[in-house]
């Protein structure tokens, strides 16, 4: 195979895995995707030549690149970051595939190992700092939630390893035409690749026309005031910005209205946490309840707290100018009721390059280019356990800021402590009017399939919407318009079991990967120790 037509390859499998992402993609293609790139491998692997992580890298830099663009629109130092890292990433897995196949199998079998490997790495990819978990393979499904309902059992990841049985079976039938091997066998493959399609298709959609959600309504008021993060957010008095959220709300907002909903920094204010009684915004939304009886009111905020004497401050602590001590900034969510004091929770979920810069001590020197987007910036401090809000008159909630909302497991974790709803507040204004904002409000679909938890969803800029427990969005918002919606969502108590379970099929292929990883290398050292007798 020439080297022309391996490069050719690459690009095909890059060029499909963007072809089938949401929100505009031919979702079917990522049932074919890799297997070009796998089809490179096998080349190289046969005829032992080298080159394997650079084909690959090829392939994840243009399925990043033309997915995840937008990303340049609110700084290109975090997009260049962003595409070369995560490309870089998966190619070291995918490198560690090959070289295991071909110590453990000879390259003859073995790419199941690719499934095992790919899923372990999209696990711990979600729970390290420089966490980018945008692509997982199982969000490529957010736009066609009636073909996933059975991820309230297995979690985006069981469509992660959906997709990953099916290229591989796909490869093995290439293969067996390539090889002459025996028409019984390829029909074998194919029927069961058929099989493997249509019957989680089956399931899911029974349970979709079967699902009936329990009458348990809460009455929720979203409000989007479309404030410009660029122009506008952070040079308009904070007074202005929380005006305009509050005679938004009022449109709808009613006696009977149970949640107020505010979006991620709808709150400009410097808020110190140890004063919270200080706070101008705080004091005028607590007048505003007055208008509601039923109501309590959710909003994003930036805080500040003062480290004690006593605690180690880490990587995300700051230094006051004048007096040497230490204080923490936090991207944080209130949930705030007349008479009955704030809860706090801070976000847990960074994002990387914006609100965290690892301190390890390779990465330490770029701590100090923490991409600005105005407001704080730098490494923030944050939450390490998720976090429910506990109303005295309404029903318990998540509080989920921004990008908390990719990650499946942390979200059960939070509706694990009670909560009967989901809401998300963001600003997806900084990427413009491009995939990014529309790819966010569809794995909100996925939480809520994940959890049969309804969710409410304020954006800043758009889009707002309310999705039920089924994934279906049952009202949304117009991009860049100021906007107020109302909707009566049912909580809902009864716990998945993926709530329950999180990640279970993750910590499985994470056990598995580690013992063949120490094999393979254990079996590699011992045939070259052979080799050199």
């Amino acid at each position: 195979m020439k080297t022309s037509l391996l490069i050719l390859f690459s690009v095909l499998s890059g060029l499909l895995l963007f072809a089938s992402w949401p929100v505009d993609g031919f979702t079917p293609l990522i049932f074919i995707a890799l297997v070009p790139l796998l089809l490179v491998q096998q080349y190289l692997g046969d005829n032992n030549k080298k080159g394997v992580f650079w084909y690959s890298w090829l392939t994840f830099l243009i399925w990043n690149v033309l997915t995840t663009w937008w990303i340049w629109n609110s700084t290109p130092m975090g997009a260049i970051m962003a595409f070369v890292l995560n490309s870089l990433f998966i190619s070291i897995v995918f490198l560690l595939y090959h070289h295991s196949k071909k110590a453990l199998f000879n390259n003859k079998k073995g790419a199941f190992i690719l499934l095992i490997y790919w899923i372990t790495w999209e696990f711990l990819h979600m729970n390290w700092d420089l966490t980018w978990s945008w692509l997982n393979l199982g969000n490529v499904f957010a736009t066609k939630h009636t073909w996933i309902q059975w991820y309230e059992y297995t979690g985006s990841l069981g469509g992660t390893l959906w997709v990953l049985t099916v290229n591989i079976i796909v490869f093995e039938i290439v293969r067996c035409i390539q090889l002459k091997i025996s028409s019984i066998r390829i029909a074998s493959l194919i029927i069961t690749t058929i099989i493997i399609i249509v019957v989680p298709l089956i399931i899911s959609f029974s349970i979709y026309n079967g699902y009936k959600e329990k009458e348990i309504p809460v009455e929720v008021v979203v409000v989007q005031p479309n404030i410009d993060p660029y122009n506008d957010q952070y040079s308009m008095p904070f007074s202005k910005i929380m005006d305009i959220n509050l005679d938004l709300a009022s449109k709808l907002a009613t006696p009977t209205t149970n949640y107020i909903v505010f979006p991620e920094s709808a709150i400009q204010e410097e808020i110190w946490e140890g004063y919270l009684d200080k706070s101008t915004s705080i004091r005028n939304i607590n007048l505003e309840l007055l208008k509601y009886s039923n109501a309590s009111l959710v909003t994003g905020a930036t805080t500040y707290r003062t480290l004690s004497d006593e605690e180690t401050p880490t990587n995300a602590a700051r230094s006051f100018n004048n007096t040497g001590g230490k204080y923490y900034a936090f991207n944080t969510a209130f949930l705030i009721e007349k008479q009955s004091g704030v809860q706090i929770h801070h976000k847990s979920k960074l994002t990387p390059g914006v609100e965290i810069m690892p301190s390890w001590w390779l990465l330490k020197p770029f701590e100090r280019f923490a991409i600005d987007l105005g407001g704080t910036t730098g490494t923030l401090g944050r939450e390490e356990n998720s976090v429910a809000f506990f109303s005295n008159k309404n029903e318990p909630v998540s509080p989920i800021i921004c990008y908390e909302s990719v990650y499946g497991e942390f979200v059960a974790n939070s509706v694990k402590l009670g909560s009967g709803l989901i809401f998300v507040i963001t600003n997806d204004g900084w990427w413009g009017n491009t995939p990014g904002y529309k790819q966010h409000l569809m794995f909100s679909v996925l939480r809520s399939i994940e959890t049969r938890r309804s969710v409410a969803r304020a954006a800043n800029t758009g889009v707002s919407a309310f999705i039920n427990q089924r994934g279906d969005i049952i009202d949304q918002t117009d991009y860049w318009v100021p906007a107020v919606i109302k909707a009566t969502l049912n909580a809902n108590y009864k716990m998945t079991y993926y709530t329950i379970n999180g990640d279970y099929i993750a910590r499985g292929a994470t056990f598995i990967s580690s013992l063949l990883i120490l094999i393979s290398f254990t079996q590699g050292f011992l045939r070259k120790r052979k080799s050199l007798v």
